[in-house]
């Protein structure tokens, strides 16, 4: 719960990326929270409020999970919007003709982006769930001991370096709607 909170502030990528994980490790441990207070929160080496607060945050994800009936696969809902707004930027990036830098990173990327797709059958969303896949999918390969290819290697490089461009840019719309936020505040 504590790294999920750094993640969501510092880096939005590795938040999503740390989430699909977390999801994965509720699905191991079969949504049993006795399973997951015995298996996984002891090397939190938590105590008191924090550990109590830890173990109801994986007890509302379990909740979610099978309240959106996500038992076997998908993602929750509140990630899936994250990705969708990644998107979103995305769109308004590639449309936006000041961001040539942006541009350019996409277009180094889109062959890789292209390929991925053929070998998934299209079968996901937009281009950022793509690369997101792409490299949860070699953390994955690399957790079960199975080799991972060059090409695969050069392509979830690419999707990170891509995606770390797309994440900053993220953050960096977030800050700027706070502050503008903070600017409509008036003080009578």
């Amino acid at each position: 719960m504590i790294v999920a909170r750094e993640k969501r502030q510092s880096n939005i990528i590795e938040y999503i990326l740390y989430m699909w994980q977390i999801e994965d490790l509720i699905r191991a441990y079969k949504f049993d929270i006795e399973a997951i207070k015995t298996g996984i929160i002891p090397q939190y080496n938590m105590s008191g409020d924090l550990l109590q607060e830890t173990i109801d945050w994986y007890d509302n994800l379990i909740e979610m999970m099978k309240l959106e009936q996500i038992q076997e696969k998908g993602h929750l809902q509140v990630i899936s919007n994250l990705v969708n707004d990644l998107n979103r930027l995305h769109v308004q990036l590639l449309n936006e003709s000041t961001e040539v830098a942006y541009r350019h990173i996409y277009n180094a990327t889109l062959p890789f982006i292209k390929e991925f797709d053929e070998k998934t059958g299209k079968s996901l969303s937009n281009e950022i769930e793509l690369c997101l896949t792409g490299i949860y999918s070699q953390f994955l390969l690399r957790l079960q001991g199975k080799e991972v290819s060059k090409g695969t290697q050069e392509a979830i490089k690419s999707f990170s370096n891509y995606l770390a461009f797309l994440g900053a840019k993220f953050q960096e719309e977030q800050e700027d709607e706070k502050t503008k936020n903070l600017g409509d505040v008036s003080f009578n």
